[in-house]
């Protein structure tokens, strides 16, 4: 299971808000609440989070074996 724990995280050290992610990223807050949720996001999505927080993928997404 993907989880986004790390991008709060990252965002928290780094100032951002949601609304920074809504205005800059282009990111709507469907995909906000989608991410919140850890559900399943696209990798575009992935990429503008990377892109717009200046941040590699291990800094805003964690995979965890759900076994």
């Amino acid at each position: 299971m993907i989880v986004f724990d790390k991008l709060w995280e990252t965002m928290e050290k780094k100032g951002v808000s949601t609304y920074f992610l809504r205005e800059k990223a282009g990111i709507d807050s469907k995909t906000v609440r989608r991410l919140k949720a850890n559900d399943n996001v696209e990798t575009k999505t992935l990429d503008k989070l990377c892109s717009v927080l200046k941040c590699k993928i291990e800094d805003i997404a964690e995979f965890i074996n759900d076994d």
